[in-house]
């Protein structure tokens, strides 16, 4: 299982327009892939009801993970997403 560790990097969290963005580079990414507070439960990256219900802070530690083909990859550019706190979806997602 391939596993990223990363802080939210947006200062509001995965909330609202955040978690909007990185839903949809989840989905975009085509490889299932968990997300989860550290220590918590892992649920779906690609539902905005599961993201916002983690209620994941700014600076928090969040764990991204996929056992799928092409995870590697998918976390790597999700990981970075994340970390940077980004506006807008880069065109490399």
């Amino acid at each position: 299982m391939a596993e990223r560790r990363v802080n939210v990097g947006w200062a509001e969290g995965l909330h609202a327009r955040p978690a909007s963005i990185f839903v949809r580079a989840a989905t975009a990414s085509g490889v299932p892939v968990t997300i989860a507070k550290a220590g918590g439960t892992p649920v779906n990256a690609a539902s905005m009801l599961a993201v916002l219900g983690l209620g994941a802070q700014g600076g928090e530690e969040i764990v991204l993970a996929s056992d799928a083909e092409g995870a590697e990859a998918a976390l790597d550019r999700l990981a970075k997403l994340v970390a940077e706190g980004l506006e807008e979806l880069p065109e490399t997602v």
